[in-house]
C-alpha cells in the first residue's frame, strides 16, 4: 500500500484533498494512512495524460524518433498512454507488418502505446487493408497523413470497423482542394507571397464523412481540427446523434497565422489558420463539441525542417509542452478551468477510445505530479524527442512535470 500526498488530486472530474492510494499498482480507498506515504506538497496529482496521436516513426524513420525517445518524451510531458499513428514503414496494413511495430513497443516503450492500423493498403486509399487480421491488436484505424479519397472505399471500411467493433479515425483532406498549398490560405499568405491550403480542404471531407456515418452507424473520430466550419460540422452532427467525437492540438488553440515565421518550425498540416477558427475552435472545446485535444507529435530531422516554411516538412514536436502551454494560456488566463483541461487530456480520450489508468477507484495507477507554480522557459534543447521543431521556443510557461506515474511506479 502506498498514500500520495499532494495539495490536490483530480479524482471523479474534481480536485480533492484527499491522499491518492494504491495498492499493487491500482487505486484503492482507504482511511487510514497506513503503508508507504509519499509527499509531494505542494504539488499536484492528476491523472497520467493520454494522446490519441502521435507519431512514434518506428519502424521505418527512426532518425526521426523511436519508440523509446517518443515514449520517454511522453513521460516527460506528463502522459502515460499514446495511441501511434500508422504512416510508417512497413505501413502497419497487415497482421505482419503489425507485428514489427508490436515487438518494438513491447521492448521498448517506457509508457503504454495502442496503434493504429491503417484503413488502407499502404495508405494509397486503394484497398482496404487487412482489418479483419489487425483488429485484436490495435486501437482504430486510420490512414492519418492522408484522406481517404474515395467515397466507396470509404463506406466499405466503415461498415468494415463496425462490424469489427472498431472506430475510423480520420484525417480528412481532399487532395483536389490543395493546389500545392502548405499554409493557410489567409491573410499571411497572401502577403508574404505562398500558397495557401483551404480550410475546405478539410471541412469538405469531414461534410463527406459524416453523411457516411450517419448512412452506416459507423464510431467516428475527427483528426486535429483546424477551420470553423470543422468545429460547426460536427456540432451538427453530435445534434443528430451520430456516435462522433473530435480532437485539436495545442497550437491551434494558442496560434493563428498571424504568429508564422519564415521557418520550419511553423508548418504543420493541416496549418495554423486565423483568429477568427482560433476562436471558433475555442467555443468547441468549451461547449463539448470537440472533446479532446491531441499533440500530433510529429518529429522530424533538422535538416528536414530546417528549409523554410515551403520547403521543409509538415509537422512539429509538441508532446513535452502541451500541458504547460495549455494551462499558462488557456486555465491561467481565464479561458477554460484547470478541471476541463484535465478532462480533454485525459478523461475524455480514455473514455472514448477505451484506454485504462487514472486516478479513480479501480483504476490502473497511471498519473503525473506537477508543481503549477514553477516557470521556465521552453527550450528544445531539453526535449527527450529526438525533434526539436516547436514554434513555442523561447515561450515563458507555467507547469512542470515533476513525476510520472504508471501501475503506481515512477517511470520518470
Amino acid at each position: 500500500m502506498k498514500a500520495f500526498k499532494a495539495k490536490a488530486i483530480y479524482q471523479n472530474g474534481s480536485l480533492v484533498s484527499l491522499p491518492l492510494f494504491t495498492e499493487n499498482g491500482i487505486v484503492v480507498s482507504r482511511n487510514d494512512m497506513a503503508g508507504d506515504i509519499i509527499s509531494f506538497d505542494d504539488k499536484y496529482i492528476f491523472p497520467g495524460f493520454a494522446d490519441v496521436h502521435v507519431h512514434l516513426r518506428e519502424p521505418g524513420f527512426s532518425y526521426k524518433e523511436t519508440i523509446k525517445t517518443g515514449t520517454l518524451a511522453s513521460a516527460h510531458g506528463g502522459y502515460t498512454a499514446v495511441c501511434s499513428m500508422p504512416n510508417l514503414k512497413p505501413v502497419p496494413d497487415s497482421e505482419e507488418n503489425l507485428k514489427q511495430q508490436l515487438d518494438i513497443i513491447e521492448r521498448d516503450a517506457c509508457i503504454d502505446v495502442y496503434p493504429y492500423g491503417a484503413i488502407t493498403v499502404e495508405q494509397k486509399g486503394e484497398k482496404l487493408s487487412e482489418m479483419d487480421a489487425m483488429a485484436k491488436n490495435i486501437i482504430a484505424f486510420s490512414d492519418d497523413g492522408r484522406g481517404v479519397q474515395s467515397d466507396e472505399l470509404m463506406e466499405k471500411a466503415m461498415l468494415k470497423a463496425k462490424a469489427l467493433g472498431k472506430m475510423i479515425v480520420a484525417h480528412c483532406e481532399v487532395n483536389d482542394l490543395l493546389r500545392g498549398g502548405y499554409i493557410h490560405d489567409g491573410e499571411y499568405a497572401a502577403a508574404h507571397g505562398h500558397r495557401g491550403i483551404c480550410s475546405e480542404s478539410e471541412w469538405a471531407q469531414i461534410k463527406r464523412d459524416l453523411e457516411l456515418v450517419e448512412k452506416t452507424g459507423c464510431s467516428y473520430h475527427v483528426c486535429h481540427i483546424s477551420a470553423k466550419e470543422s468545429v460547426e460540422l460536427i456540432r451538427q452532427a453530435k445534434a443528430k446523434g451520430l456516435d462522433v467525437t473530435c480532437e485539436t492540438g495545442p497550437h491551434y488553440l494558442i496560434l493563428d497565422d498571424s504568429n508564422l515565421q519564415e521557418e520550419g518550425r511553423f508548418k504543420m498540416n493541416p496549418p495554423l489558420r486565423s483568429e477568427e477558427d482560433r476562436l471558433a475552435l475555442i467555443e468547441g472545446i468549451k461547449d463539448g463539441t470537440i472533446d479532446m485535444i491531441a499533440t500530433d507529435h510529429a518529429p522530424h530531422s533538422a535538416e528536414e525542417k530546417g528549409k523554410g516554411l515551403e520547403k521543409s516538412l509538415m509537422g512539429i514536436v509538441g508532446i513535452e509542452t502541451a500541458f504547460p502551454l495549455l494551462y499558462t494560456y488557456l486555465v491561467e488566463k481565464g479561458v477554460i478551468t484547470l478541471e476541463k483541461l484535465i478532462a480533454l487530456l485525459s478523461d475524455n480520450p480514455r473514455k472514448r477510445f477505451g484506454l485504462p489508468g487514472g486516478t479513480n477507484e479501480g483504476d490502473k495507477a497511471d498519473f503525473t505530479v506537477i508543481d503549477l507554480n514553477e516557470e521556465y522557459t521552453i527550450n528544445s534543447e531539453a526535449f527527450y524527442s529526438m525533434g526539436k521543431a516547436t514554434p513555442f521556443e523561447g515561450w515563458k510557461v507555467k507547469g512542470k512535470i515533476i513525476h510520472t506515474y504508471i501501475d503506481g511506479k515512477e517511470i520518470f
